[in-house]
This record gives structure tokens, C-alpha cells and sequence, in this order.
């Protein structure tokens, strides 16, 4: 989407041209699309880092295009009358909203900032309901753009109609009330004519139909709240409350196609933290010998989290099965759960507790050929609490432990521990040291599980380490 919206900004004007070619794209954002245009970029970019940085500037500067916005508003309301250019600020104004509620939740989850963006929202999807109004009026005439301004209406009133539509039907219910309302066929409908014409949002339009009809239709089966069952999942997870996550597990096996085999594990790994007494019917066992026969393919392509889980899966075939040491808090990390338990210290001194009795229970036990892998794993999940929680001495010396340790199976926790190990460093100024990790972790080790989410990191952590340039954003160093 960014390349595209860059594109067409490129071409617009030979003024807009040069300045985007000297990377003073700055001077361009008197109009409106190019305000919002710029805004939504930061946007992305925040949406991808979650950096409070990013957020901050991404917030400022599209709150700024909303001023802009703003200011080419109809003036009277009285008025039924728009012009060409009120309407494109409308439109802009709508979209202006809608990001900047979305900013409002990702950048603080209290209660104020909920409804602040749900006000947000709200007002987005009346000034929406209007436009559409406006153009289905025999008063409306059509403008030298007007493609383009009919192209954001639909693309605004199919987006709100498809989601909300998708949603519970308790939530529903209570949009409802509020006065939301839904239509899936409509916002498919509004979405596939904006798509067909070539206009500035026509590509957006294809996006989001393409998300519906693989991601929503096939992954999900079309069946939302099962997203929610999959965050309660992991916020029992984060709990350590085993057998609640193990319902959630449980209901997602039963009702969802995504990933059979994932949910299957995930229901074995809940029930090995159990103790005997409280260890339900259908065994630890027999539920992870299910694993590889539930393996799918999608486009071909078989699931990183699913090859994670049969190779895990592997060592209950033997004739005398031995269990996984910590096997969600294993999968948490893959998820990337220790950042978000990151925030709440209780959180983590409980998840660090689970981990010191799991190694505890770990040397009692006779040594078996996993044995050094499970203890560097645990020393791995060790040092992300223990960073988290401040301890960075600590921390880095169970990292340091995984690197010197020689791994027999779980290959995948050594650029991992390099990865974590240079994270920290960055965070404690030692840039150098950080880069040197980091570029260990990306050159020396391959064909590992979950590579290329690992590689994603590094390369993240990397583009931090060698330098940013102004506003935030990251500017590549020399090779």
C-alpha cells in the first residue's frame, strides 16, 4: 500500500516529484493527500514497531493532516451544498479519524483512550454514512475528481459495513444500539466498485477484499471471534492459568481450520503443566502423537508455527515418551508473549517463577539426550524475564549460557539467544557489541526452526542499531 500511494503521489505533480526526490517531502504536505498520505505512512510504520516513538510522531503529524483537513471543511452546517474540494476534506477528514483512533488504542489501553478512540470511530463512520448519502442524492454533481472522492466513500462505508458485519453477535447487538449497523454483502459490494475504478484508493479497496476472501473467509472461516479466543488463549497463557488456556485451545481445535496441528499442541502443552490429579482424560501423549498427521498446506507452503510443533512433537513417539520442560511458555516466545507480559511486572515474576520450578523438576530427573536443550531453553525464557524485570547482569548471563552450551536438536535457540543477547546490549548503549550479535546471529546460522521470524528481528534490531534519522524514521547506515 505505501509503495503504491507513494507512486501515484510521485506522479501527481512535478513540484511533489522533486521534492520527494530530494527527501524534502515535507514541503509537499499543503494538500490534503499528501498530508494524509505522509501521516498514514508514519502510521504503518508505527502499526509494524509498536515503538511509543513512532506512535508519538505518527499521532502528531496525522493529527496534523486532520487540522489541514479541517480547515477545507464545509464552514456552514446549514448549508446542503458542498463544493468539490469540501468534499475531498470530508472524505479525508473520515479517514484522518479512523487512523487516529487506531493510534489512540495501540498507544495506551486505559480506559480514557478506549473511549476516546471509540468517539473517534464513531464520528469516522457517521461522517462515512453522510458522504454515501451525499452521492446516492439527486443533487450531487460530479467534479473533475470526482472518481476519487467516490473511490474513499466506498472504500470508507464497505470497510465499516464488512467488519462490523463480521463481528459477534452479541457485540453486534450492542453496535447496534449505539448506532452502528452491518451489512457484509453491501460493504463487499461498495468495496468491489471502488476497486474497479482506477482511483487513488482502488488499490486499498483490493487489498481489503483480498484480506476478506483468504485471511478472513479461509483462515478464519469467517468465524471472528475466534481472534478472540485465540488473545484469551494467551492471556490465561500469561496467567498461567493452565486449564483455562487449554478451553481456549480446545474450543479453537474444535471450530477452526486454521491450523489443526497448532491447537493440537497448544492442548498438549496446557495439560503437561498440570499436575497428575488434575491432568484431564485425553492424555499429554496421545494429543501430541495427533500433531503430524493434522499438518496442512496453504498455497503449498506448510506453516512455520506447524513444523515448529511436529519437531517438538517428535520426542513422544519414543517408546518411553519425556515430556517438554515448559512447553507454552516455549511457544509464548515464539509468539512473541514476553514483550507483552513486559508491562506487568506480576506477570513476569510468575512466569519466571513457573520457569525455576520447571528446571527445578528438570535436574531431578535422569538425564536424557534432550536434557542440555531443555536446560537452554529455560535459560533462554530465564534471561527475557529477567531482562524485562530490570535484572540485565542476570539476564545476560543466561544468554551467554545458550551460546556456550552445544545444542543437539533445538538448533533455533542459539541465533535466538544472540538475538536477545544484542538487544540487550543495545538497550544499555553498546552499540557496537549489539551490531557484532546481531550480525552473528544473521550470517552464521541457518536451517533453523521459525528462521525467518528470527531473521525479521534481527533485521529490525540491526536498522535501530546502525542509526535513525529525523522524526524517527530509520535511515540506512553505510554497508
Amino acid at each position: 500500500m505505501i509503495f503504491v500511494m507513494i507512486f501515484f503521489l510521485l506522479f501527481e505533480t512535478g513540484a511533489t516529484n522533486l521534492c520527494f526526490l530530494k527527501n524534502k517531502f515535507f514541503e509537499a504536505k499543503d494538500s490534503m493527500y499528501h498530508a494524509l498520505t505522509y501521516a498514514t505512512i508514519l502510521e504503518m510504520k508505527a502499526m509494524m514497531t509498536f515503538d511509543p516513538e513512532h506512535i508519538l510522531v505518527a499521532g502528531n503529524t496525522m493529527k496534523e493532516a486532520q487540522a489541514l483537513c479541517q480547515r477545507q471543511r464545509k464552514k456552514a452546517t446549514f448549508s446542503k451544498s458542498f463544493t468539490e474540494e469540501e468534499l475531498h476534506a470530508e472524505v479525508c477528514y473520515a479517514e484522518c479519524l479512523l487512523q487516529r483512533a487506531a493510534l489512540t488504542f495501540l498507544q495506551d489501553e486505559n480506559m480514557i483512550s478506549f473511549i476516546k478512540g471509540g468517539i473517534k470511530v464513531r464520528n469516522s463512520y457517521q461522517t462515512y454514512k453522510e458522504l454515501h448519502n451525499i452521492l446516492q442524492s439527486s443533487g450531487y454533481t460530479h467534479g473533475n475528481n470526482h472518481g476519487h472522492f467516490e473511490g474513499g466513500v466506498k472504500l470508507g462505508v464497505g470497510a465499516f459495513n464488512l467488519m462490523i458485519s463480521m463481528l459477534p453477535t452479541r457485540t453486534l447487538k450492542l453496535l447496534e444500539f449505539v448506532g452502528f449497523s452491518g451489512n457484509k454483502e453491501f460493504g463487499l459490494q461498495q468495496l468491489q466498485e471502488g476497486s474497479a475504478e482506477s482511483t487513488f484508493r482502488s488499490f486499498l479497496c483490493n487489498m481489503l477484499l483480498l484480506c476478506y476472501h483468504t485471511f478472513m473467509s479461509f483462515i478464519l472461516g469467517d468465524q471472528f471471534h475466534h481472534m478472540c479466543y485465540w488473545e484469551l488463549m494467551w492471556c490465561f497463557t500469561y496467567k498461567t492459568h493452565w486449564k483455562m488456556a487449554y478451553f481456549y485451545a480446545d474450543m479453537l481445535s474444535k471450530e477452526n481450520s486454521w491450523s489443526k496441528a497448532t491447537y493440537a499442541y497448544m492442548k498438549a502443552a496446557y495439560l503437561s503443566m498440570l499436575t497428575e490429579d488434575d491432568c484431564l482424560t485425553f492424555g499429554e501423549t496421545a494429543l501430541t502423537q495427533q500433531v503430524p498427521g493434522l499438518k496442512q498446506k496453504i498455497a503449498g507452503k506448510s506453516l512455520p508455527t506447524e513444523k515448529f510443533a511436529i519437531r517438538k512433537a517428535r520426542r513422544y513417539f519414543a517408546e518411553k515418551p519425556i515430556p517438554l520442560p515448559a512447553a507454552p511458555l516455549e511457544m509464548m516466545y515464539i509468539w512473541n508473549g514476553y514483550t507483552v507480559i513486559g508491562k506487568q511486572k506480576e506477570l513476569t515474576e510468575g512466569i519466571l517463577k513457573t520457569l525455576e520450578e520447571a528446571q527445578a523438576k528438570l535436574e531431578n530427573l535422569p538425564r536424557t539426550e534432550f536434557t542440555t536443550d531443555d536446560q537452554c531453553l529455560l535459560c533462554l525464557l530465564k534471561g527475557l524475564c529477567l531482562k524485562q524485570l530490570g535484572h540485565k547482569e542476570e539476564a545476560e548471563h543466561y544468554f551467554t549460557l545458550v551460546l556456550e552450551t552445544l545444542i543437539k536438536y533445538d538448533h533455533y535457540l542459539v541465533p535466538n539467544a544472540l538475538l536477545e543477547h544484542g538487544l540487550l546490549c543495545l538497550e544499555q548503549g553498546r552499540k557496537d557489541e549489539a551490531i557484532k550479535l546481531l550480525e552473528a546471529a544473521k550470517h552464521n546460522y541457518k536451517n533453523y526452526s521459525m528462521e525467518s521470524r528470527t531473521h525479521f528481528r534481527i533485521q529490525a534490531a540491526l536498522h535501530k542499531a546502525k542509526g535513525t534519522g529525523e522524526n524517527g524514521i530509520l535511515v540506512p547506515s553505510s554497508p
